[in-house]
């Protein structure tokens, strides 16, 4: 999907302030950049510095996907403290309750609707629906999520993070994905096993 030059426009102004915006939760690095083991700097060009994988298609989504550019997918982020992800969400879908441990996000909505809401450490919630050329910002580490509440049509949004390794940890699979006890799981959610097996199940990888 092609952006117009009213997004184009809202996308620019998000790139240039953000690096102003953040406050880094990376280490400081002595150098200009920090060059791959094993690679030679002064062979280094352009093509180093530059992520072409989120170039836009023509086809809307048909359910929610994130398209990353961390120090993982982009090794020129290293020691630069910032990363992005893309996130497209078809109608009604949602992007569940997460935490990024090591940097806030900044959630600019290129097109759409969404939902959106954080869980601050008192466990009062902050929610707002936006809409295109909205911001909205999760604070570091806290619990969060957004809903595409038009159940009709999809919406994009770009992320960006204050590290080059933000980190995601996913509420629902954390914690009923990775193997903790189904009677420590039952008794810390006041329910029963079945039902604790059941969320476990509806969880569970696919074939």
């Amino acid at each position: 999907m092609a952006l117009t030059v009213k997004q184009q426009f809202f996308l620019a102004v998000l790139v240039i302030a953000f690096p102003f915006f953040v406050i880094s939760g990376d280490p400081d690095i002595t150098s200009d950049f920090v060059v791959p083991a094993g690679i030679n700097a002064t062979q280094l060009d352009g093509k180093f510095f530059t992520y072409t994988d989120m170039r836009p298609t023509s086809d809307p989504p048909t359910n929610f996907s994130v398209q990353k550019a961390t120090m993982a997918e982009f090794p020129a982020l290293n020691g630069q403290s910032v990363s992005y992800a893309v996130l497209q969400y078809s109608a009604g879908s949602v992007n569940p309750p997460h935490t990024h441990p090591r940097a806030a996000e900044l959630l600019f909505l290129t097109y759409g609707t969404l939902e959106v809401g954080f869980v601050d450490t008192t466990n009062k919630l902050f929610t707002q629906r936006l809409q295109a050329g909205d911001m909205f910002v999760f604070p570091k580490g806290l619990v969060h999520y957004q809903f595409n509440c038009d159940e009709k049509d999809f919406a994009i949004a770009i992320s960006a993070f204050g590290s080059a390794a933000a980190g995601t940890v996913s509420v629902p699979s954390t914690v009923f994905a990775t193997g903790i006890d189904d009677q420590i799981l039952a008794k810390s959610f006041k329910t029963d096993v079945a039902t604790i097996q059941k969320l476990k199940a509806g969880l569970a990888p696919k074939a």
